[in-house]
This record gives C-alpha cells, structure tokens and sequence, in this order.
C-alpha cells in the first residue's frame, strides 16, 4: 500500500464526506434549528468518515479503539482550520470568504498524518519498512595465544 494512494483515497474520502455532511446538515435543517443540525450532521459524518477511512483511505479493519481516537484527526483539523482562518483575515488581511478554503487545504496534511497513525498505529510512522538484520559472520575457531 503506497502512500500516495492512501493521500489520494482521503482526499476523496474526505469530498465524499463533505457531501454527506452537506446532505444530512440540509435534511436535519428542516426538523432542528441550524446549530442543532451541524453538530448532528458532523457527528454522523464522521461515523461514516471513520469507516470509509477505514476500509477505503487504509484498508484496514475497523476497531473500537480506533473509532474512539478517530475524533482526534478531526480535532487536528479544527485547531488548524481554525488558526489559518485567524491568520489569514486578521493578520494577512485575506477575505473571510475564501479564508476557509485556505485553511483547510492546509489542514490536510497534518490530518492524513493523525488519521494514518490512529487506523496504522506506530508502523504508519515508517514509509520505509525497516531494514533486514545483516547476516552474521561465521565464528572463527579460536587458538589460546601463549
């Protein structure tokens, strides 16, 4: 499994994603007020986000643990969203309309590595596998000096 395969299957993860958070934040609009509905539709996609991550981004089986730091990716992603919208409208004077797009594409990164380490473990760390041990060198027979 290559590494550029699995940034190019959580980049259309994550479209897939935002149209399923867009469709179920549009339907639940019509029941809930506006808050309400977000934070339903969020917490519902990232449901579904976890499990396309799972088995489409990493090919990998689906965990409880995994599930549960799941959210972390997600929070890597707030704080970084966040921050950039900060400094892009407030310190670079960029327009508020176009701030949020920056700032996510710049999230991306640090959220594929947080979601790879959660659904890999410690192994997603290494892009290389790591090197095989050297064969040993056969003992020599050993004379007493003296």
């Amino acid at each position: 499994m290559t590494t550029r395969g699995q940034i190019i299957r959580f980049v259309a993860v994550g479209a897939v994603n935002t149209g399923v958070y867009y469709g179920l934040y549009r339907a639940l609009l019509t029941a809930l007020p506006y808050v309400a509905a977000h934070i339903a539709a969020f917490t519902l996609s990232m449901v579904v986000s976890f499990f396309l991550t799972s088995y489409v981004t990493y090919r990998t089986r689906p965990t409880w643990r995994k599930f549960l730091l799941f959210p972390l990716s997600n929070a890597a992603n707030f704080v970084i969203t966040t921050a950039g919208v900060y400094l892009l409208v407030d310190v670079l004077g960029l327009a508020s309309t176009y701030a949020p797009l920056l700032a996510a594409a710049a999230a991306i990164p640090v959220t594929f590595l947080v979601s790879r380490l959660i659904m890999l473990g410690p192994a997603a760390r290494r892009t290389v596998p790591p090197p095989a041990p050297a064969p040993r060198a056969p003992e020599r027979e050993r004379t007493p000096v003296g």
